[in-house]
């Protein structure tokens, strides 16, 4: 058995979430659900989907018209002005004209309108294109949550698939070690075969034990990894035929599409943003055309010694067209540097494809090999049971020993793991290959 090498790999999941302490009975397709709605990854996944659709709201409304409005109240404390003697009034003495009211109260409200400009159509097409990205990106956390949480599920009941025979083991043990006890009350066995079977019986209540304690472990990993607490108390309602009959053999030829693959569309997504760079940067002539319109309704008053307020509005309209004549370069290092960019991707991407076939293809290879052993072990538990079936009855017959028991029974429960080891290899192989060509059961 493989129990351990499982454990060590499930200690690694992660995340949580607060569910009911309630005993829950759980299939596999129940824990996926849960996970797809409690697991972190899904839930930042989702946050981001909706940010990017505010932020194609929030390039829109950069081109749609925006209107402000101000206020402001100067008072002067000392007014400049020149006395009225200089300009030639007669008889002014000391009087000084002042050149500005003593009270300036100023309000504003302007109108700016984005007729035209490069930087905002490609932003408001890369907000697109960034939507477009983070929903792949959804995509591939949920893809990522579902595989995690088979690869967690399948050990646990690989566990108590396990436990179920030994059940059954230890059952059969303890009814021939009672017959056995009898047999040798009455003098027709030894005490020899009594304890030898006692020890055969004792080492798989052990083994139970343990095998229990791992179970748990599996479990609480299981739990971590669909986001829930790992005090809430589940059992799981599947066993491995019954997931066998869930992932069967149908598509496991089909072709490979790379457009199944969650991280292959991806990155996709990302070459198309990083693509958005070099239209920007190839146009950097593409004028800017924008429009304002403001109307200030200001009041001024303390002129002298008259205290009365004026009305003094004014109004202004115009419109501003700006463009680079000379960036000395800055656009085409720019231009240059998003086109190394977009080659970078280019060649993630190709690795990414030889990536994705070798995994299709080990896959494929290891379904074969997993054939093949379900097969021989099989014919092995067969031949394990036929010993045990023949010891037990040599034994029950007088002409066959105790430890020829043991030795069949200790086969026998050898076999029993093997074939299941091989099965669920079987269905993990089945799984390796839907998941590398991105389908689901």
């Amino acid at each position: 058995m493989q129990i351990r090498t499982i454990l060590l790999t499930l200690l690694t999941a992660g995340g949580m979430t607060l569910v009911g302490h309630a005993q829950q009975s759980m299939t596999l397709n129940d824990c996926l659900q849960y996970a797809l709605a409690n697991a972190p990854e899904v839930q930042v996944a989702q946050l981001q989907v909706s940010d990017a659709d505010w932020q194609i709201r929030e390039n829109k409304a950069t081109g749609l018209p925006q209107v402000s409005g101000s206020i402001g109240y100067q008072y002067f404390i000392q007014r400049p002005g020149i006395p009225a003697s200089a300009l030639g009034f007669p008889g002014a003495g000391d009087e000084k004209i002042a050149f500005s009211a003593l009270h300036n109260l100023s309000p504003t409200l302007s109108y700016n309108q984005l007729f035209f400009s490069n930087s905002y159509r490609v932003a408001r097409k890369a907000a697109w294109y960034y939507r477009a990205y983070v929903d792949q990106q959804l995509t591939a956390a949920k893809r990522t949550v579902y595989n995690r949480v088979i690869d967690a599920y399948l050990p646990a009941v690989l566990i108590s698939d396990n436990l179920a025979t030994l059940d059954k083991n230890i059952g059969n043990l303890e009814k021939l070690l009672s017959d056995t006890r009898a047999i040798n009350q009455a003098g027709f066995a030894e005490q020899l075969d009594v304890d030898r079977l006692d020890l055969s019986l004792s080492t798989l209540r052990s083994e139970r034990s343990n095998l229990v304690r791992q179970r748990e472990i599996v479990v609480d990993a299981l739990k971590l990894s669909m986001g829930m607490q790992v005090s809430n108390q589940i059992t799981l309602s599947d066993n491995i035929q019954q997931l066998m009959d869930t992932y069967t053999d149908a598509d496991l030829s089909t072709e490979l599409n790379l457009q199944n693959r969650a991280d292959y569309v991806a990155l996709l997504k990302s070459r198309d943003l990083s693509a958005l760079q070099i239209e920007l940067n190839s146009k950097p002539w593409m004028p800017s055309f924008a429009g304002f319109l403001q109307y200030s309704p200001a009041f001024q008053g303390g002129f002298g010694n008259d205290k009365k307020w004026f009305f003094i509005p004014s109004a202004v309209a115009g419109v501003s067209i700006n463009f680079t004549l000379w960036d000395s370069g800055v656009s085409k290092a720019r231009r240059q540097r998003a086109l190394v960019g977009v080659q970078t991707l280019d060649v993630q991407k190709q690795m990414l494809e030889n990536a994705i076939a070798l995994e299709v293809e080990s896959a494929r290879k290891q379904y074969v090999n997993a054939q093949e052993r379900v097969g021989s072990q099989q014919k092995n538990l067969d031949l394990a049971q036929r010993i045990y079936d023949t010891t037990q009855t040599k034994y029950k017959a007088g002409v066959g020993s105790s430890f020829e028991v043991t030795q069949a029974e200790q086969g026998l429960y050898t076999a029993q793991q093997n074939v299941m080891q091989a099965r669920y290899d079987l269905l993990t192989a089945r799984i390796a290959i839907k998941k590398a060509l991105g389908l689901e059961k």
